[in-house]
Protein backbone atom coordinates (compact mmCIF):
# COMPACT_ATOMS: atom_id res chain seq x y z
CA UNK A 1 0.00 0.00 0.00
CA UNK A 2 1.35 3.44 -0.94
CA UNK A 3 2.18 5.94 1.79
CA UNK A 4 -0.54 8.43 2.58
CA UNK A 5 -0.32 11.99 3.88
CA UNK A 6 -2.97 12.45 6.51
CA UNK A 7 -4.60 15.81 7.12
CA UNK A 8 -7.90 17.08 8.52
CA UNK A 9 -10.67 16.90 5.98
CA UNK A 10 -13.09 19.59 5.02
CA UNK A 11 -16.60 18.88 3.74
CA UNK A 12 -15.77 20.00 0.17
CA UNK A 13 -12.39 18.24 -0.02
CA UNK A 14 -12.03 15.16 -2.23
CA UNK A 15 -11.35 11.90 -0.46
CA UNK A 16 -8.33 11.05 -2.60
CA UNK A 17 -6.31 13.34 -4.87
CA UNK A 18 -4.06 11.59 -7.41
CA UNK A 19 -0.32 11.71 -7.18
CA UNK A 20 2.11 10.10 -9.68
CA UNK A 21 4.83 7.51 -9.22
CA UNK A 22 8.14 7.83 -11.13
CA UNK A 23 10.23 4.79 -11.91
CA UNK A 24 13.45 6.42 -10.68
CA UNK A 25 14.01 8.62 -7.63
CA UNK A 26 14.04 12.33 -8.40
CA UNK A 27 13.26 14.44 -5.34
CA UNK A 28 12.80 17.65 -7.33
CA UNK A 29 10.67 16.19 -10.10
CA UNK A 30 6.94 16.91 -10.15
CA UNK A 31 6.45 13.56 -11.82
CA UNK A 32 5.73 11.85 -8.50
CA UNK A 33 6.93 9.94 -5.45
CA UNK A 34 9.48 7.19 -4.95
CA UNK A 35 8.22 3.65 -5.36
CA UNK A 36 9.28 2.92 -1.81
CA UNK A 37 7.65 6.00 -0.31
CA UNK A 38 7.56 9.78 -0.57
CA UNK A 39 10.68 11.93 -0.24
CA UNK A 40 11.27 13.37 3.24
CA UNK A 41 10.03 16.82 2.32
CA UNK A 42 6.84 15.54 0.61
CA UNK A 43 5.11 15.31 3.96
CA UNK A 44 3.68 18.78 3.60
CA UNK A 45 1.17 19.74 6.32
CA UNK A 46 -2.23 20.58 4.95
CA UNK A 47 -2.08 18.34 1.87
CA UNK A 48 -5.00 16.03 1.41
CA UNK A 49 -4.76 12.29 0.85
CA UNK A 50 -2.83 11.26 -2.30
CA UNK A 51 -2.75 8.02 -4.24
CA UNK A 52 -0.64 6.83 -7.17
CA UNK A 53 -2.78 8.02 -10.11
CA UNK A 54 -1.12 10.62 -12.40
CA UNK A 55 -1.68 14.34 -11.81
CA UNK A 56 -2.81 15.04 -15.39
CA UNK A 57 -5.90 12.85 -14.81
CA UNK A 58 -7.03 14.80 -11.77
CA UNK A 59 -10.47 16.38 -11.88
CA UNK A 60 -10.41 20.20 -12.16
CA UNK A 61 -12.15 20.61 -8.78
CA UNK A 62 -9.58 18.37 -7.08
CA UNK A 63 -6.72 20.21 -8.82
CA UNK A 64 -7.98 23.55 -7.51
CA UNK A 65 -8.23 22.26 -3.96
CA UNK A 66 -4.75 20.74 -4.00
CA UNK A 67 -3.28 23.84 -5.70
CA UNK A 68 -4.55 26.02 -2.86
CA UNK A 69 -2.85 23.77 -0.30
CA UNK A 70 0.37 23.79 -2.31
CA UNK A 71 0.38 27.58 -2.73
CA UNK A 72 -0.18 27.98 1.01
CA UNK A 73 2.74 25.67 1.69
CA UNK A 74 4.92 27.35 -0.96
CA UNK A 75 4.50 30.70 0.77
CA UNK A 76 5.97 29.22 3.96
CA UNK A 77 9.01 27.61 2.33
CA UNK A 78 12.39 29.16 1.64
CA UNK A 79 13.14 29.59 -2.05
CA UNK A 80 16.02 27.44 -3.25
CA UNK A 81 15.36 24.51 -0.95
CA UNK A 82 14.49 21.01 -2.16
CA UNK A 83 11.05 21.18 -0.59
CA UNK A 84 10.32 24.51 -2.32
CA UNK A 85 11.36 23.06 -5.69
CA UNK A 86 9.27 19.94 -5.09
CA UNK A 87 6.09 21.89 -4.29
CA UNK A 88 6.64 24.40 -7.11
CA UNK A 89 7.25 21.68 -9.71
CA UNK A 90 4.20 19.78 -8.52
CA UNK A 91 2.13 22.93 -9.03
CA UNK A 92 3.45 23.14 -12.60
CA UNK A 93 2.39 19.60 -13.47
CA UNK A 94 -0.88 19.94 -11.58
CA UNK A 95 -1.91 22.92 -13.75
CA UNK A 96 -0.61 21.80 -17.15
CA UNK A 97 -4.24 21.40 -18.24
CA UNK A 98 -4.44 25.22 -18.30
CA UNK A 99 -1.53 25.34 -20.74
CA UNK A 100 -3.06 22.71 -23.02
CA UNK A 101 -6.39 24.54 -23.00
CA UNK A 102 -4.71 27.85 -23.92
CA UNK A 103 -2.54 26.19 -26.58
CA UNK A 104 -5.65 24.74 -28.21
CA UNK A 105 -6.69 28.25 -29.18
CA UNK A 106 -3.62 28.44 -31.44
CA UNK A 107 -3.95 25.00 -33.01
CA UNK A 108 -4.51 26.52 -36.45
CA UNK A 109 -1.08 28.15 -36.47
CA UNK A 110 1.80 26.61 -38.38
CA UNK A 111 3.96 26.11 -35.29
CA UNK A 112 4.07 22.58 -33.78
CA UNK A 113 1.72 22.12 -30.83
CA UNK A 114 4.62 20.82 -28.72
CA UNK A 115 6.40 24.16 -29.09
CA UNK A 116 3.25 26.11 -28.20
CA UNK A 117 2.72 24.00 -25.07
CA UNK A 118 6.34 24.47 -24.07
CA UNK A 119 6.06 28.25 -24.39
CA UNK A 120 2.75 28.21 -22.50
CA UNK A 121 4.42 26.26 -19.70
CA UNK A 122 6.89 29.11 -19.30
CA UNK A 123 3.93 31.42 -18.82
CA UNK A 124 2.49 29.00 -16.25
CA UNK A 125 5.75 29.03 -14.28
CA UNK A 126 5.77 32.84 -14.29
CA UNK A 127 2.19 32.87 -13.05
CA UNK A 128 3.04 30.43 -10.23
CA UNK A 129 5.96 32.59 -9.12
CA UNK A 130 3.79 35.74 -9.02
CA UNK A 131 0.60 34.27 -7.58
CA UNK A 132 -0.48 35.34 -4.08
CA UNK A 133 -3.12 33.20 -2.42
CA UNK A 134 -4.03 36.00 -0.01
CA UNK A 135 -5.59 38.08 -2.79
CA UNK A 136 -8.54 35.70 -2.99
CA UNK A 137 -8.31 35.15 -6.76
CA UNK A 138 -8.60 31.68 -8.27
CA UNK A 139 -5.29 30.58 -9.78
CA UNK A 140 -6.75 29.64 -13.24
CA UNK A 141 -8.24 33.13 -13.51
CA UNK A 142 -4.88 34.68 -12.62
CA UNK A 143 -2.71 32.36 -14.74
CA UNK A 144 -4.61 32.23 -18.04
CA UNK A 145 -3.77 35.81 -19.21
CA UNK A 146 -0.10 35.20 -18.44
CA UNK A 147 -0.05 31.89 -20.34
CA UNK A 148 -1.84 33.31 -23.38
CA UNK A 149 0.36 36.42 -23.32
CA UNK A 150 3.50 34.29 -23.37
CA UNK A 151 2.20 32.31 -26.36
CA UNK A 152 1.24 35.48 -28.24
CA UNK A 153 4.67 36.94 -27.54
CA UNK A 154 6.22 33.79 -28.98
CA UNK A 155 4.29 34.20 -32.23
CA UNK A 156 5.06 37.91 -32.37
CA UNK A 157 8.81 37.42 -31.94
CA UNK A 158 9.42 34.24 -33.94
CA UNK A 159 6.69 33.76 -36.52
CA UNK A 160 7.57 36.74 -38.72
CA UNK A 161 9.99 35.94 -41.54
CA UNK A 162 11.31 39.51 -41.41
CA UNK A 163 11.21 41.33 -38.08
CA UNK A 164 9.10 44.49 -38.20
CA UNK A 165 8.29 46.93 -35.37
CA UNK A 166 5.59 45.83 -32.95
CA UNK A 167 3.51 48.84 -33.99
CA UNK A 168 3.25 47.49 -37.52
CA UNK A 169 2.57 43.96 -36.32
CA UNK A 170 -0.41 45.21 -34.30
CA UNK A 171 -1.51 47.45 -37.18
CA UNK A 172 -1.53 44.45 -39.51
CA UNK A 173 -3.93 42.59 -37.21
CA UNK A 174 -6.16 45.65 -36.86
CA UNK A 175 -6.25 46.18 -40.62
CA UNK A 176 -7.17 42.54 -41.26
CA UNK A 177 -10.04 42.68 -38.76
CA UNK A 178 -11.31 46.05 -40.01
CA UNK A 179 -11.02 44.98 -43.64
CA UNK A 180 -13.21 41.93 -42.98
CA UNK A 181 -15.82 44.04 -41.19
CA UNK A 182 -15.93 46.64 -43.98
CA UNK A 183 -16.07 43.95 -46.66
CA UNK A 184 -19.20 42.49 -45.05
CA UNK A 185 -20.76 45.93 -44.66
CA UNK A 186 -19.91 47.20 -48.17
CA UNK A 187 -20.20 43.85 -49.97
CA UNK A 188 -16.79 44.53 -51.57
CA UNK A 189 -13.16 44.97 -50.62
CA UNK A 190 -12.59 48.32 -48.87
CA UNK A 191 -10.25 50.92 -50.33
CA UNK A 192 -7.23 52.38 -48.58
CA UNK A 193 -9.12 55.63 -48.00
CA UNK A 194 -12.06 53.78 -46.42
CA UNK A 195 -9.75 51.82 -44.11
CA UNK A 196 -7.95 55.00 -43.08
CA UNK A 197 -11.25 56.77 -42.37
CA UNK A 198 -12.57 53.80 -40.36
CA UNK A 199 -9.43 53.56 -38.19
CA UNK A 200 -8.82 57.29 -37.93
CA UNK A 201 -5.29 57.08 -39.36
CA UNK A 202 -3.61 58.39 -42.51
CA UNK A 203 -3.62 56.53 -45.81
CA UNK A 204 0.18 56.29 -45.65
CA UNK A 205 -0.09 54.37 -42.37
CA UNK A 206 -2.60 51.97 -43.95
CA UNK A 207 -0.26 51.33 -46.87
CA UNK A 208 2.62 50.82 -44.44
CA UNK A 209 0.59 48.27 -42.47
CA UNK A 210 -0.35 46.42 -45.66
CA UNK A 211 3.28 46.32 -46.72
CA UNK A 212 4.24 44.92 -43.32
CA UNK A 213 1.93 41.96 -43.97
CA UNK A 214 4.30 40.82 -46.69
CA UNK A 215 6.99 40.27 -44.06
CA UNK A 216 4.96 37.66 -42.15
CA UNK A 217 5.85 34.81 -44.50
CA UNK A 218 8.62 34.42 -47.05
CA UNK A 219 9.20 31.98 -49.87
CA UNK A 220 12.53 30.66 -51.06
CA UNK A 221 13.59 31.88 -54.48
CA UNK A 222 14.37 28.25 -55.26
CA UNK A 223 10.81 27.15 -54.47
CA UNK A 224 9.07 25.45 -57.37
CA UNK A 225 6.46 27.54 -59.14
CA UNK A 226 2.84 26.54 -59.61
CA UNK A 227 2.06 24.07 -62.36
CA UNK A 228 0.38 26.83 -64.39
CA UNK A 229 3.66 28.75 -64.64
CA UNK A 230 6.18 27.72 -67.22
CA UNK A 231 9.17 28.78 -65.12
CA UNK A 232 10.91 26.30 -62.83
CA UNK A 233 11.33 28.52 -59.78
CA UNK A 234 10.78 32.03 -58.47
CA UNK A 235 14.42 32.91 -59.22
CA UNK A 236 13.77 32.36 -62.94
CA UNK A 237 11.17 35.12 -62.88
CA UNK A 238 13.11 37.64 -60.78
CA UNK A 239 16.21 38.12 -62.92
CA UNK A 240 16.41 40.91 -65.53
CA UNK A 241 19.12 42.81 -67.36
CA UNK A 242 19.91 46.21 -65.90
CA UNK A 243 21.04 48.36 -68.81
CA UNK A 244 22.22 51.06 -66.45
CA UNK A 245 25.13 48.90 -65.33
CA UNK A 246 26.89 49.36 -68.68
CA UNK A 247 27.08 53.11 -68.07
CA UNK A 248 28.91 52.79 -64.75
CA UNK A 249 32.25 52.25 -66.47
CA UNK A 250 31.77 55.39 -68.61
CA UNK A 251 30.87 57.46 -65.54
CA UNK A 252 33.97 56.24 -63.69
CA UNK A 253 36.14 57.11 -66.72
CA UNK A 254 34.57 60.53 -67.27
CA UNK A 255 35.12 61.80 -63.74
CA UNK A 256 38.89 62.40 -64.03
CA UNK A 257 38.54 63.82 -67.55
CA UNK A 258 35.85 66.29 -66.48
CA UNK A 259 37.99 67.30 -63.51
CA UNK A 260 40.83 68.20 -65.92
CA UNK A 261 38.66 70.60 -68.00
CA UNK A 262 38.87 74.40 -67.61
CA UNK A 263 36.45 75.81 -65.05
CA UNK A 264 34.21 77.55 -67.66
CA UNK A 265 33.74 74.33 -69.63
CA UNK A 266 32.96 72.39 -66.45
CA UNK A 267 30.39 75.06 -65.57
CA UNK A 268 28.79 74.82 -69.02
CA UNK A 269 28.52 71.03 -68.70
CA UNK A 270 26.92 71.39 -65.25
CA UNK A 271 24.41 74.01 -66.39
CA UNK A 272 23.48 72.00 -69.49
CA UNK A 273 23.30 68.42 -68.16
CA UNK A 274 22.71 68.90 -64.42
CA UNK A 275 20.56 72.04 -64.25
CA UNK A 276 18.92 71.32 -67.61
CA UNK A 277 19.35 74.87 -68.98
CA UNK A 278 19.20 75.65 -72.70
CA UNK A 279 22.16 77.08 -74.59
CA UNK A 280 20.50 80.52 -74.67
CA UNK A 281 19.97 80.47 -70.90
CA UNK A 282 23.58 79.39 -70.37
CA UNK A 283 24.76 82.29 -72.59
CA UNK A 284 22.73 84.75 -70.52
CA UNK A 285 24.11 83.23 -67.32
CA UNK A 286 27.75 83.52 -68.49
CA UNK A 287 27.41 86.70 -70.50
CA UNK A 288 28.29 85.11 -73.86
CA UNK A 289 26.35 84.36 -77.03
CA UNK A 290 24.36 81.20 -77.62
CA UNK A 291 26.60 80.42 -80.61
CA UNK A 292 29.69 80.63 -78.42
CA UNK A 293 28.11 78.29 -75.90
CA UNK A 294 27.31 75.83 -78.68
CA UNK A 295 30.91 75.84 -79.95
CA UNK A 296 32.36 75.38 -76.46
CA UNK A 297 29.91 72.58 -75.69
CA UNK A 298 30.62 70.80 -78.98
CA UNK A 299 34.37 71.03 -78.46
CA UNK A 300 34.14 69.80 -74.85
CA UNK A 301 31.96 66.81 -75.73
CA UNK A 302 34.26 65.84 -78.62
CA UNK A 303 37.24 65.94 -76.25
CA UNK A 304 35.51 63.71 -73.74
CA UNK A 305 34.39 61.31 -76.47
CA UNK A 306 37.95 60.98 -77.77
CA UNK A 307 39.17 60.29 -74.24
CA UNK A 308 36.68 57.43 -73.83
CA UNK A 309 37.58 56.03 -77.28
CA UNK A 310 41.29 56.02 -76.48
CA UNK A 311 40.64 54.17 -73.18
CA UNK A 312 38.66 51.48 -74.96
Amino acid sequence: MSPRLDAPRTPDAPSAIPFPTPSTPDPESPAGLFNDGPPPYATTPGLRTLDRRPLDRMAPADARVLSKDLFARLAELEEGTHEYAYVRNTLVELNLALVKFAAGRFASRSEPMEDIVQVGTIGLIKAIDRFELSRGVEFPTFAMPTIIGEIKRFFRDTSWSVHVPRRLQELRITLARTSDELAQRLDRSPTVAELARELGISEDEVVEGMAASNAYTASSIDAQADEEDGENSLADRLGYEDHGISGIEYIASLKPMIASLPSRERQILSLRFVSGMTQSEIGQELGISQMHVSRLLTRTLARLRRGLTLEE
